[in-house]
């Protein structure tokens, strides 16, 4: 299955976040994934062997396609369905604009994955979230359109074919819905948005705002039975 055009034909489509790091049960991992369109695969601090264990465990335990999230040039798995190829946006840090990426363009070379270029914008959720710990970057505040929207087409003319934005593992509030429609009105690739949905409400604003993908990670770590509410 080509993913990106996966992504393309449909809209609506609910991904549900996995950390390799973190420890899950089969039925924790069945009950989330059964729900999902999309099984995102990634986390801050997780390694190859970590990555590469969840894959197999996932691939044994569903058939929803797997694509890789990660937060570091480690975290790969020639198994995994495609691979979100992404640059933090709204970081100063050469390293997460292209260093990180310039580290793994061989080992994602050689694994044969396919993979999506996609700008990745940290959104002020109210919390510090895990990926402004380790990137050292500070999101954008929700009332900042101006910025956040032309972050957005900056990463569109750069070529990125995705544009996700990220109000943290964990946020205290999601990405308001007047942020999803600015950036939706003003871009034309797939639109993901994740960080502190825990409600189908939530879900449905954010779908309603214009998101193509919306993310659930955190909630269902803890919830893993109210995925199928989603």
């Amino acid at each position: 299955m080509n993913i990106e055009q996966y992504i393309l034909q449909h809209k609506r489509l609910f991904a549900v976040l996995i950390d390799p790091e973190k420890t899950a049960t089969d039925d924790s991992l069945k009950l989330r994934t059964e729900a999902a369109d999309l099984v995102f695969i990634g986390g801050s601090t997780a390694n190859r062997s970590m990555t590469e264990h969840l894959v197999q465990r996932l691939k044994d335990i569903t058939d929803k396609p797997l694509v890789l999230f990660p937060g570091n040039p480690s975290q790969l798995s020639s198994r995994a369905d495609a691979l979100l190829f992404l640059s933090l946006l709204t970081t100063r840090n050469a390293e997460h604009l292209i260093g990180q990426q310039i580290a793994a363009a061989k080992s994602i070379q050689a694994a044969h994955i396919e993979t999506i270029p996609m700008g990745y914008i940290l959104i002020d959720g109210g919390r510090v979230s895990s990926v402004e710990r380790v990137s050292g970057s500070s999101p954008l505040p929700q009332t900042d359109l101006e910025t956040i929207v032309s972050t957005a087409i900056a990463g569109c003319l750069l070529g990125k074919r995705l544009i996700y934005l990220e109000a943290g593992s964990g946020a205290a509030v999601p990405v308001r819905q007047e942020v999803i429609q600015a950036v939706r009105s003003a871009i034309n690739v797939p639109l993901i948005v994740g960080g502190g949905i825990c409600t189908p409400e939530q879900m449905n604003q954010a779908y309603i705002a214009g998101a193509d993908i919306v993310v659930i990670g955190n909630h269902l770590e803890k919830h893993p039975e109210q995925a199928r509410l989603f």
